[in-house]
């Protein structure tokens, strides 16, 4: 469920990119779930054009998804629905990180402007790839090696089903025997929005895939011999491929940036070394994980690992027995059964999450508030007063106070213990409820970003003139237009630098 700083985050960037019209509709579909027209109609009182053509705006950039929902009876409603797609809407502010990734990466500028205008205008065909690409001037054969290129880092992907059908759950009602071999980890069901995007990817044949001959696939995405075409001609071929529509990937990308922040974070925490396999194991790795927050790594042999780690210059300087040396300093030794390593990936990040949190209690609440709360985090249990005062060496009358602010601003659980015995005692209990805490500093960082986006907007209709209007020789001319531009050029880089760090910590806790 979506905090109500979170929903009016992605109301802002709606209503900044697209209008108040468009946004009146998205913000009705992220409050109420997945709605027909009709309801949509009702709900926010716009005329059936306006409604479908903010639709269509809304699915043009990927930020909703038509879905046809079968009935429990096995019959399609025939009825369209359509549903916000929240995360796609965080994404828009970290278009300039995609595109850094893919300069770093493929280092090709034509790469980038095909990405760019991917990004710019939602979906397009190969014929407006190209002809977005430097106004028409590229050639349309070299825009397509960019394009494959993209493909095969699967950066880019086929634009989902227009109208995929999401099937009813089927719940087991068989009652299974009970002991250790019958018992099945419990997994949660699938919400509607994961149903609906699990039913709108293309299979993997095809989803990054240039080709269009595609119809030998059928909708289970398997191969049938009895569809496909006996001849097709090489012009048709060529016909079909200009209109397959592509978007970026953005789960690729937020793959890449949870690698690069794991890396990161391993390389602050431990040493180069530990970074460096960590990062050869997460390359190895990549193509084979199945979603961005996988939590742990695809088990590889330690020859596998080193012939990754060879590829780049600091793994050629490190030996096996200091590979291994790493691989159990990163938490992973080996398996008997197949001597292979695993990392759990997911502690790297709870770690990061960890620090990331304790660096915002040492800001607002001083050093003894940092060393107890650490202490709590770490043992993540619960502890009693006096025995934090004193494994943290916080004086005995300041560590209620300090503990006491920091469970009224939800950083901490408290639970009061009285026993009974010959003499009455009275105990207060403190614990750090990871989960409660993730979830309501991630609603802090969605209110703090709404902030910065909506000062930021402030200075610049304030003074967008002087900033981007007024020539550079008028400015130059007047000493109290510079001063003034360069006091706003300073106030813009200022706020979207921190905009831009504020996403990385949101990411940390929404997207990894």
């Amino acid at each position: 469920m979506v905090s109500e700083h979170g929903i009016k985050l992605a109301i802002h960037l709606i209503t900044k990119h697209f209008g108040t019209v468009v946004s009146k509709v998205c913000e009705t579909l992220i409050r109420k779930g997945a709605l027909t027209l009709e309801q949509l109609i009702r709900f926010t009182q716009l005329q059936k054009e306006q409604v479908r053509n903010s639709l269509l705006v809304l699915i043009q950039h990927n930020c909703a998804q038509p879905f046809i929902l079968e009935n429990q009876d096995g019959i399609k409603t025939h009825t369209t629905q359509y549903l916000a797609l929240f995360d796609n809407i965080l994404h828009r502010p970290r278009f300039p990180k995609f595109m850094e990734i893919v300069k770093h990466q493929l280092d090709d500028e034509l790469c980038v402007v095909v990405l760019e205008g991917l990004l710019r205008n939602g979906r397009l065909n190969l014929k407006q790839i190209a002809d977005n690409a430097s106004e028409g001037k590229q050639n349309p054969v070299t825009v397509r090696e960019s394009l494959c290129k993209l493909l095969a880092v699967r950066y880019v992907e086929r634009c989902p089903a227009p109208e995929p059908v999401v099937y009813p759950v089927v719940e087991e009602t068989t009652i299974k025997k009970r002991g250790a071999k019958f018992a099945k980890i419990f997994q949660p069901p699938l919400t509607i929005e994961q149903r609906v995007l699990e039913a709108s990817v293309p299979g993997e044949a095809i989803r990054f895939s240039l080709a269009a001959d595609t119809t030998g696939f059928n909708a289970d995405r398997e191969t049938n011999s009895d569809d496909i075409p006996m001849t097709t001609s090489v012009e048709e071929n060529v016909f079909k491929e200009e209109l397959i529509p592509w978007r970026a990937n953005f789960e690729e990308f937020m793959r890449i940036l949870r690698h690069k922040a794991m890396i990161e974070n391993v390389r602050t925490r431990l040493d180069d070394a530990a970074a460096t396999v960590l990062s050869a194991i997460l390359e190895a790795t990549r193509t084979a994980e199945k979603n961005v927050k996988v939590q742990n790594s695809v088990p590889l042999s330690l020859e596998t690992i080193f012939t990754e780690l060879v590829k780049t210059e600091t793994g050629r300087t490190m030996t096996i027995d200091r590979v291994k040396a790493t691989l159990v300093q990163l938490g992973c030794p080996s398996r008997v059964s197949d001597d292979s390593y695993t990392i759990d990936l997911n502690n790297i990040i709870e770690l990061a999450r960890n620090e990331e949190v304790e660096s915002i209690v040492l800001k607002r609440y001083g050093t003894d508030a940092y060393r107890m709360f650490r202490l709590l985090s770490k043992a993540n249990r619960f502890l009693e007063t006096d025995q934090i005062a004193e494994s943290t060496l916080v004086e005995k009358k300041e560590a209620p106070k300090l503990l006491y602010r920091l469970w009224k601003d939800n950083y901490l659980h408290m639970e009061k213990l009285q026993v009974m015995a010959a003499k009455q005692s009275r105990f207060i209990l403190w614990k750090v409820d990871k989960p409660l805490l993730w979830e309501y500093v991630l609603d802090e960082m969605y209110h703090a970003a709404l902030n910065l986006n909506l000062r930021m907007d402030f200075e610049l209709e304030k003074d967008d003139e002087v900033l981007f209007r007024v020539s550079k020789d008028k400015r130059e001319g007047s000493k109290t237009l510079k001063t003034k531009h360069n006091r706003l050029q300073n106030v813009y880089y200022l706020l979207g630098s921190s905009l831009m760090n504020l996403d990385d910590a949101l990411m940390l806790f929404h997207d990894f």
